[in-house]
């Protein structure tokens, strides 16, 4: 069969041609080639990290194995050197305990050694304490039966002198005067001089209260009253003084010697009395009678 030939037609009129599809090969291939290259580069990288990793790890091995070969060599010594305190403490401590067995059977024989001792010691001092207060005892009963003599003596003396002070107070109490005061009331009994105001004293009938009344500017206080010395005449033995008594003062003017002095005082229904046994210069020397009883008002 024949076949006839082709002829290419001219292109009708308003007709195009489709546009031509282009060759990518090529950049298909430079693509994959430096993806290749990109992993060949990477695994040479994760080659020479491994690598390093590798060296790293075996230092640290080396390393762990010397640390680990010290601690055990330093373990054994330490370990050795604590049994070996272990037993250097045992041996002390069976030491101690045998030397404390020792000490305590020497201090108990000690003990009983001083026991003894004492013992020994305290009789002794109870047969001398006994031997010396039986010698005390007879010493006191000789000084005893001395003494008893002695009192029995002092007491006769005694006796004798209290019976010649009583007689001699007796004698000076029936020597003592009593006289009508500067206000006319009987007053008691009137000393003259101390010997004399001793006895009114041990009569004790009234209060007395001695003074040495000096002229001063102030009045000096004598008993519960205040008296002031206004004048004084040795040669004449005579005296002036103001008696102040219940806030009220009261002038005793140109008295005498041994004169009672008499005042009355809301405290008492007697009156005080005033002697006055001696004038000297700016001076009088005497005494302030007051009663027992007294209201304490």
């Amino acid at each position: 069969m024949s076949q006839t030939p082709y002829t290419p037609q001219p292109p009708q009129p308003g007709y195009t041609l489709p546009p031509s599809q282009p060759d990518n090969s090529g950049l298909k291939t430079a693509i994959l080639f430096g993806a290749v290259i990109a992993l060949i580069i990477a695994n040479i990288f994760l080659y020479l990290q491994i690598d390093g990793l590798k060296t790293q790890l075996a230092k640290v091995q080396d390393s762990l194995l010397t640390e680990v070969g010290r601690v055990r060599e330093t373990g054994n010594v330490t370990s050795a050197a604590a049994k070996k305190n272990i037993e250097d403490l045992q041996t002390r401590l069976t030491e101690a305990k045998k030397e404390a067995n020792q000490a305590a059977g020497q201090a108990k024989v000690d003990a009983t050694k001083r026991a003894e001792e004492l013992t020994r010691q305290l009789a002794e001092q109870q047969r001398a304490a006994t031997k010396e207060m039986e010698t005390q005892i007879t010493k006191v009963e000789e000084n005893a039966t001395t003494k008893i003599g002695q009192v029995s003596s002092d007491v006769s003396s005694v006796k004798t002198d209290v019976a010649s002070t009583k007689a001699e107070l007796d004698k000076t109490i029936a020597n003592l005067q009593s006289t009508k005061g500067d206000l006319g009331v009987q007053s008691g009994l009137i000393a003259t001089n101390g010997k004399e105001l001793a006895a009114l004293k041990a009569l004790n009938d009234r209060n007395y209260f001695e003074f040495n009344l000096g002229k001063t500017k102030a009045p000096q206080r004598v008993g519960d009253i205040l008296l002031f010395l206004k004048k004084s005449d040795p040669k004449k033995n005579r005296y002036t003084i103001e008696v102040t008594a219940d806030d009220k003062k009261t002038e005793k003017k140109d008295k005498s010697v041994n004169e009672p002095l008499q005042f009355y005082t809301s405290k008492a229904r007697q009156p005080y009395e005033i002697v006055v046994n001696e004038v000297k210069k700016d001076q009088i020397v005497g005494y302030l009678a007051t009663p027992k009883v007294q209201t304490g008002r």
